[in-house]
């Protein structure tokens, strides 16, 4: 058992008096530093070596006086002399050494002074022999208690989680799986775990696996089994002749050890490795590491399918902060600023909420949200602790350690789908607990253990979906909701998940079929806060702050459920330090009821999805996640539209063959197949996507529909390739298709424009400023990947080219990954045209031709190349420039200021459109109710030309000169 701070303070106090006239280095330092651990219970032999060779800058080989590997490196002379000099020769070893090896603390010492350097922490400490009881708690570190500050993407944890990774591998390679694998490996790290941070004694279960099993590793699994039967037995339980070295284990509880598991084969390599594991710095591992652990025990395709995305730090913490820690240490400022006689009692109040308070994660994973959360809440309440002690009568006395903390892991819940994650998430929180009565313990002079653990988490093995979340806690209970759900878009949903959740969200009121997996959590969260008074924060895809899916989650979550947003990230890139790291783009969304959300609230953008925030404060947030507190409808959501609010020409998507690839052919396998069937050439035309069309690339395909049954029947390979499209329709699974294969010359969607037409692609990188929108000539056939948009002028270009459309599409647009994903239904119909005289649309169109002019001063540059923001043309950045002012001052004469300014404009322009169609609907008697997967048009007054020929003859039938060389052949 490990010794009271008092016993070593009384063990220090006598090795003081002992050693008060040793001098000599060479003849007393062995004996006065194998006295020095024994202070500390510590056997000196166990853990440290005296001359330790090593490797000097050069040839030259040193010896360091006293070396415990990756802890401690000593440095002794003789009285008197100079210890800044003994320093500098400390850290003169440390080339020599291996990473591994590198100590973290550093002690200098004269006998009758010491100087201990923390690295880590860049502190030091120094004193004189007679000050050694006073300060023991600075060598806390032998005991394996010590202050620790985690950072994000710590080498140390992504390591320990490598080197488990290995182990698992292992020993799933011998047979030992599934169940029996995860819970024996979270048992393994925490006895890791436990032999370096004081849990154990110090390094006993590495002795035992080192010294009691054999080299060959065929004892090992044995040897690991009875070792955990030991540590779920009280020691009254256990047999009296017990092994003396299985005997000094403590007793865990907690049902850690509770289940038997399958002795697990190990071999000499496994064995090593196991080994290698034991002489890894696991004080050094923050219990988030099982996060870590998991992900990288997972493969690539496993991660995706679940979802999984394993968490930094830093932004835990984005989540965390804003949603309760800010508020509780801004509180906890207000009192201890306090001068009044009711302080202290109002400390304890405070300390008595916090010990009330509930926090529940209903997608925790591994936990690494409840475990950071966990962590900085024993922060707040140590500091609370030291203000209460000090303005208590005798508060230079010391506490009682045992009545200190009253916050436990009891008061942290979660669902998880998974059984090995839900053990890890419950035992993380032990090991977070136990670190954290370590700082207590160290701040107060007293031993503070949980040892055999007494209370537990309340980690559910269940599916967050089809669970009631009041049968894990009250939501009258419930404080806190957060966390980060899982990351499935729609179509990376099974069968079954659609299913679940499609009925779980219709149950909940959300109109839309094609909502993110995610976003069943908010709407299941709002539902359960309807009781209580919990407020939210959980991460999601941005998506849902996007496109078609805020008016089919938003309406509900305002309307239903009375939520507001309390606080938002807007769009930033999702760190993960797991193996395989996961690449996602997210928003940070808090919420509260309406009834008691903040009067001010906190939005933090990025100007670098992979940068630092910058906070600003609203009246209103809207779901775009921007300023909504000049909007008279604060909740006003963008409705997919058919019909375009003013009149524009329609837009589309491109031609949708359904044909499995057979009609689409590269440039080489289009002249093989000419070479073969000569007659195709008439039937052969360009077939552009956004990708081809944005990178110049070519491709074809045939468009069979224009022949007649006689002349196709002369084209044999021709013939074949619809018999294999019409083979391919019969049996795919969508509905769709097979109804397609009796008339297996057509396409799905045929668009064949006859004129030049305007293009943007569906799809474009976010890095660019500018989407890549131009002309496309016949014989090109556009492809779904292409919007289309037919007997456009170059006005119409210009207003879709400039800045304040792309601020629409960036804001209001959907996103495929984090690039933008362009759609008429969302973007090119809803957005608000200025109102403009022919004058000014004059000059417009003059700006708009300069940017064209521009592109053609640079043949042979690709859109790709012409677009990327790091080296886009001088002239082609000026053009636009010039035309994104003169499309600025069409809105209004004030200069915008961002993009975010931009699009607040734009929707205030929306709502005064879209407010008499309000109107008008509500007049009228309600339509039966789409089936699913169908769009409601919102109805039009007067409904747009189809064709444009209006618009075309309005702005005087101007069409653009098409003077780059790549879009004369349908490359531009």
């Amino acid at each position: 058992m490990r010794l009271s701070w008092n016993e070593i303070r009384v063990r220090a106090a006598r090795f003081a008096e002992d050693w008060a006239s040793a001098a000599y280095e060479k003849g007393e330092t062995h004996s006065f530093y194998n006295d020095f651990f024994e202070v500390f219970g510590v056997k000196r032999r166990k853990v440290a070596s005296f001359e330790e060779p090593v490797r000097l800058l050069g040839a030259k080989r040193g010896f360091i006086d006293l070396f415990w590997k990756g802890v401690l490196l000593i440095e002794q002379k003789s009285a008197g002399r100079d210890l800044k000099k003994a320093k500098a020769q400390a850290l003169e070893y440390f080339p020599g050494l291996k990473d591994a090896e590198l100590p973290r603390y550093i002690l200098v010492s004269d006998f009758q002074t010491f100087e201990l350097y923390d690295l880590e922490e860049d502190t030091r400490d120094a004193f004189a022999l007679f000050e050694l009881p006073g300060k023991v708690e600075h060598f806390g570190f032998i005991l394996g208690v010590q202050k620790r500050t985690f950072r994000d993407q710590d080498p140390l944890n992504i390591e320990a989680s490598r080197l488990m990774g290995r182990l698992h591998d292992a020993l799933k390679a011998s047979g030992f799986e599934g169940h029996d694998l995860e819970q024996f490996l979270v048992r393994l790290v925490f006895c890791l775990f436990a032999d370096d941070t004081g849990i154990f004694e110090r390094d006993i279960f590495n002795d035992l696996i080192a010294e009691r099993s054999q080299i060959d590793g065929s004892d090992t699994g044995r040897l690991l089994n009875e070792l955990f039967d030991v540590l779920n037995l009280a020691p009254e339980r256990r047999q009296k002749r017990l092994d003396d070295d299985l005997a000094a284990f403590p007793f865990i509880n907690g049902d850690l050890f509770a289940e038997r598991l399958p002795t697990a084969a190990f071999d000499g390599a496994m064995r090593a490795l196991l080994l290698e594991a034991c002489g890894f710095k696991w004080d050094a591992i923050s219990p988030a590491i099982f996060g870590s652990l998991f992900q990288s025990v997972m493969n690539a395709r496993e991660r995706r399918a679940s979802g999984a995305h394993y968490t930094t730090e830093k932004n835990i913490l984005k989540v965390i902060e804003r949603l309760f820690l800010d508020d509780l240490r801004a509180e906890f400022a207000k009192l201890k600023a306090r001068r009044d006689t009711g302080r202290v009692n109002a400390l304890k109040a405070f300390h008595d909420r916090l010990a009330g308070l509930k926090y529940f994660d209903p997608a925790c994973g591994c936990g690494n949200f409840l475990i950071i959360a966990y962590r900085e809440l024993r922060a707040l309440e140590i500091e609370l602790l030291k203000e209460i002690r000090s303005g208590t009568a005798g508060g230079g006395q010391l506490f009682d350690a045992g009545t200190l903390s009253k916050i436990d892991v009891n008061q942290f819940y979660g669902i998880e789908i998974g059984e090995f994650p839900a053990r890890i998430a419950e035992t993380a929180l032990w090991m977070m607990d136990h670190i954290m009565n370590n700082r207590l313990s160290l701040e107060f002079g007293e031993v503070f253990l949980r040892i055999p653990l007494k209370v537990s988490p309340h980690i559910h093995h269940a599916d967050a979906l089809e669970i009631e979340w009041a049968d894990v806690l009250a939501p009258e209970e419930c404080s806190f909701v957060f966390g980060n759900p899982p990351f499935i878009g729609f179509v990376m949903r099974d069968e079954g998940r659609q299913v679940q959740s499609g009925a779980l969200m219709e149950k909940l009121g959300a109109s839309g079929s094609r909502l993110d997996y995610v976003a069943a959590w908010f709407l299941k969260a709002a539902a359960f806060i309807q009781r209580g008074h919990a407020r939210i924060g959980f991460v999601a895809t941005n998506s849902i702050t996007q496109g078609e899916q805020v008016p089919q989650l938003w309406p509900t979550l305002f309307e239903r459920y009375k939520i507001e947003i309390a606080f938002a990230h807007r769009t930033f890139a999702w760190g993960s330090d797991a193996r395989g790291k996961a690449h996602v783009h997210v928003v940070i969304i808090g919420l509260t009821r309406r009834d008691e959300a903040p009067k001010e609230k906190r939005l933090f953008s990025y100007d670098d999805v992979d940068g630092d925030a910058v906070e600003s404060a609203h009246t209103a947030l809207s779901p775009y996640l921007f300023d909504a507190g000049s909007l008279s409808n604060r909740h006003l959501v963008v409705e997919r539209t058919r019909n375009s609010l003013g009149s524009r020409p329609s837009m589309c998507v491109g031609s949708k063959p359904v044909d499995d690839g057979k009609y689409i052919f590269s440039e080489d396998e289009k002249t093989a197949f000419l070479h073969i069937e000569p007659g195709a050439q008439s039937i052969m035309r360009p077939f552009l996507g956004g990708r081809e069309y944005i990178n110049s690339e070519k491709r074809w395909i045939l468009y069979p529909e224009g022949l007649s049954t006689q002349e196709l029947r002369k084209l044999p390979a021709v013939m074949g390739r619809i018999g294999k499209v019409r083979s391919f329709r019969e049996t795919a699974s969508g509905k769709l298709a097979r109804e397609m294969a009796l008339t297996p010359t057509h396409f799905h969607v045929t668009v064949i424009p006859k004129e030049p037409f305007l293009c943007l692609p569906e799809v474009s990188s976010e890095r660019r400023s500018y989407v890549p929108i131009g002309w496309l000539k016949p014989p090109t056939i556009p492809s779904n990947k292409l919007l289309v948009v037919e007997r456009a002028t170059v006005d119409l270009f210009g207003f879709l080219t400039s800045r304040m459309h792309m601020a629409w599409l960036r804001h209001i647009g959907g996103r495929l990954e984090s690039r933008y994903s362009y759609s008429a239904g969302i973007v090119y119909n809803p957005f608000p045209w200025p109102d403009v005289s022919a004058g000014a649309r004059s000059k417009v169109r003059a700006l708009d031709q300069a940017v064209l002019d521009a592109r053609a001063a640079h043949p042979g540059a690709t859109l790709a190349d012409l677009y990327d923001p790091d080296v886009m043309p001088a002239d082609l950045r000026k053009a636009h420039r010039a035309l994104d002012l003169a499309v600025d001052r069409l809105y209004r004469a004030e200069p915008f200021e961002s993009d975010r300014e931009r699009v607040e404009h734009l929707f205030g322009l929306y709502e005064k459109l879209v407010a008499p169609l309000t109107a008008l609907a509500a007049q009228k008697p309600k339509r039966p109710r789409a089936k699913r997967g169908e769009v409601s048009a919102t109805p039009l007054p007067n409904p747009p030309p189809q064709g444009g020929r209006e618009f075309e003859a309005l702005d005087g039938g101007v069409t653009p000169r098409l003077g780059s060389p790549s879009a004369q052949d349908g490359r531009e």
